[in-house]
């Protein structure tokens, strides 16, 4: 991590990975990236389902591959590169056949190293192939939830799945959340951990830094009015009031399921995600 001099307030705490480092190159591949406009916390009726999300800097988007059809073909990376719309690093994969396509980074490939999608892969790292034919106890991620839905699960940074286990044509798979739910061992998945292990640790120092990020404030629910929260009002500071925490909009937050009964994926979940004090 990539600490400053205490200039000022903001720079005493602020953090960042040194990207200088890490990164090969600084601007993306024109025919690769488009512009866009971000949800920004709106669904789409326009009404705002995710507060403390709007502005911020300017995105390009980047055309991150990863449905990875191109099987058999190995690619080689030819750079490191940032992308500001995911926390992970991404590289420019470039195909024996020429194509070229951005692809989510393991944390130990490099700049001139190689990757090959095929069921008869090695199990290094950034290397893809199914479920069925990786062992037990390997770490995974860019995992498939249908097959060639392409990569669904494991994509942020620092994020990877353990193989658990292979049997009845399904592969138990831990996630970070610490759940374990059966998978098709058809789908396919990546070799190792997602790249930039070290995101979580990046503090940002100062307010204004997060509204670049697209970060909007956020305003306790106890220094509202009682017409814009269950907790405003009251003289002087008051308790919440309410026997269980909720949101502004009257909905309890914490110690209720929120999980469908009926959700079409409960069946392939093995073992529910620790919570609380459990985890």
């Amino acid at each position: 991590m990539k600490t400053y001099k205490p200039t000022s307030k903001s720079r005493r705490q602020m953090t960042n990975v040194n990207y200088a480092e890490i990164l090969t190159k600084s601007s993306p591949v024109k025919s690769l990236t488009h512009g866009f406009r971000r949800s920004v916390g709106r669904n789409s009726q326009g009404r705002i389902t995710m507060r403390h999300k709007g502005g911020g800097h300017k995105r390009l988007y980047r055309e991150v591959d990863f449905l990875y059809d191109k099987k058999d073909i190995p690619a080689k990376i030819t750079s490191i590169e940032y992308d500001p719309n995911r926390s992970a690093f991404i590289g420019l994969a470039v195909y024996k056949d020429g194509e070229k396509r951005y692809v989510v980074l393991p944390k130990s490939v490099k700049a001139g190293d190689s990757f090959i999608v095929s069921e008869k892969a090695p199990l290094t790292s950034a290397n893809r192939l199914p479920l069925r034919n990786i062992p037990v106890g390997t770490f995974v991620y860019n995992i498939e939830i249908k097959p060639r839905g392409g990569a669904k699960i494991g994509r942020s940074a620092g994020i990877f799945a353990q193989v658990v286990a292979n049997a009845d044509g399904y592969t138990n798979l831990k996630m970070p959340s610490t759940e374990i739910r059966k998978i098709n061992e058809e789908c396919w998945a990546s070799i190792g951990t997602v790249s930039n292990e070290e995101h979580h640790l990046e503090n940002y120092g100062k307010a204004g830094r997060s509204r670049w990020k697209g970060i909007r404030p956020t305003v306790r629910g106890t220094a509202m009015n009682p017409v814009d929260h269950p907790y405003g009002g009251g003289e002087g500071r008051q308790g919440r009031g309410t026997k269980r925490p909720k949101t502004m909009w009257g909905k309890v937050t914490g110690g209720r399921k929120t999980r469908g009964p009926k959700k079409y994926s409960n069946i392939f979940i093995v073992s529910r995600r620790k919570t609380g004090k459990n985890k």
